[in-house]
């Protein structure tokens, strides 16, 4: 299927690496030309160079969407673009871990609101007005099947996702019938490079087989993130869902949130 993306432009943030990066990568295979954000410098160029490499075009877009400054130099970076999907979340806490209910302080929450749901705020407040005025475009919310589904553990983190799902429904009404489109994706547990370092430290205590695949299974075994498909998922995955909610073919799609977790989030959705 012909997604009909050649000459979009995106901006994705939080590109630099994992689901972000396999998003920016998989667009750019599909003809957009990708804005590649983040904070460290080093890392977005070589999610650039990926593209590059594979005949893409993009460019970058460094700065903290935690704070209004950064907010501003990436939107005057990545100037008028007919995509945003505004991927830049993740845990403050503990950098990554799984953090009991008790142990995340207000200042975390604070801190996970401001990046995982304010940053997004930002971005749709700077592009998504020029959208309008043009009559066309896509904003995609990176969420997680902890937004609907939280479990006891990173809880600021599922409480920003969950507000992130229902911004995505109030934005979609506010731009009704203007050709901008919000949808949200909810990945469920993803093999990017950061899970790998887990199964690693994890496969060494355990004495599992070094082959990164056996790891993989190993560690579904213990059901920690159950789900009912033989594998987790890939950042490119979710890129490629990304990808034709990006397309005109989604026109009809609004408001909506997209599971892609293997079924690990087993409630009607």
């Amino acid at each position: 299927m012909d997604l009909q993306l050649g000459g979009k432009r995106a901006l994705v943030t939080g590109a630099s690496s994992g689901i972000g990066r396999g998003i920016a990568v998989v667009l750019a295979q599909e003809g957009v030309d990708v804005v590649v954000h983040g904070r460290n410098a080093e890392r977005c160029a070589e999610t650039l160079a990926l593209i590059e490499a594979g005949g893409g075009k993009g460019s970058l877009a460094i700065g903290d969407l935690a704070t209004e400054e950064g907010a501003s130099a990436v939107a005057a970076a990545a100037g008028q673009v007919d995509i945003l999907v505004n991927n830049i979340g993740g845990t403050v806490s503990t950098g990554g871990g799984l953090t009991g209910w008790f142990d995340v302080k207000p200042e975390h929450w604070a801190g996970a609101m401001q990046q995982n749901l304010i940053s997004a705020v930002r971005m749709v407040h700077a592009l998504v007005p020029a959208m309008r005025e043009k009559g066309w475009g896509r904003v995609i919310q990176i969420s997680s099947g902890g937004g609907a589904s939280p479990p006891d553990s990173v809880p600021e983190y599922c409480a920003a996702k969950a507000g992130l799902n229902n911004m995505t429904v109030g934005l979609s009404k506010a731009l009704s019938r203007t050709g901008v489109t919000v949808n949200t994706v909810s990945p469920g547990c993803t093999r990017t490079k950061m899970f790998e370092g887990s199964l690693k430290t994890i496969g060494d205590a355990q004495g599992w087989p070094e082959d990164m695949d056996a790891r993989e299974a190993e560690f579904m075994e213990l059901g920690i993130f159950a789900c009912t498909t033989q594998r987790y998922g890939r950042p490119e995955d979710i890129g490629t869902l990304v990808a034709w909610l990006a397309s005109p073919h989604s026109a009809f799609v609004n408001g909506a949130n997209y599971r892609i977790d293997g079924g690990q989030v087993q409630s009607v959705n």
